[in-house]
């Protein structure tokens, strides 16, 4: 008999700053929006730890990836908050049998600052999720895309555990 194991995925994301935001768009990261920053470019609200924590639990479960999943050819995630498709994929990954132990994700880049809403985030992207998700952040001492402040990427690991197996 073989006892069921937890798995782990990987997920990456990565999203320019706008060229030209509209004056009244803001900056999703997180699940926070963040008045006042440069917001970032993408078909839904380019939220980078959303959608990293989001593909690291269909990266885990077997289901993909988060471009497999919620791609820029399906008009119906356009706009979409990163919440949303966070909270859309954990329940896809319950749906084929497993259960979210948790994820961590990694900020990459210069702005926003999250040290003062870390918590604030990691609430938002934990009920997204439907369980703990930690939040962490760091820069690239100015070398790369995130270091010359053209955008902001993220990594996420996420544990998945099958159940009834």
């Amino acid at each position: 008999m073989t006892l069921p194991l937890p798995r782990t995925g990987i997920g990456v994301d990565v999203h320019a700053y706008d060229p030209e935001p509209a004056p009244d768009a803001v900056l999703h990261l997180a699940g926070l929006a963040w008045p006042g920053e440069r917001p970032l470019a993408g078909h839904s609200d380019a939220d980078v730890a959303a959608h990293a924590a989001a593909d690291a639990l269909l990266s885990a479960s077997g289901l993909g990836d988060l471009g497999s999943n919620f791609g820029t050819s399906e008009p119906q995630w356009a706009g979409a908050a990163g919440t949303t498709l966070l909270a859309e994929a954990a329940r896809r990954v319950r749906a084929a049998g497993f259960e979210v132990g948790n994820v961590a994700v990694q900020v990459i880049g210069n702005r926003p600052r999250l040290g003062r809403r870390r918590e604030e985030a990691e609430a938002a992207l934990s009920s997204a999720a439907g369980a703990p998700v930690t939040v962490s952040a760091t820069t690239t001492d100015g070398l790369g895309l995130t270091g010359r402040g053209e955008g902001v990427a993220a990594v996420a690991t996420a544990l998945v555990v099958p159940v009834g197996a």
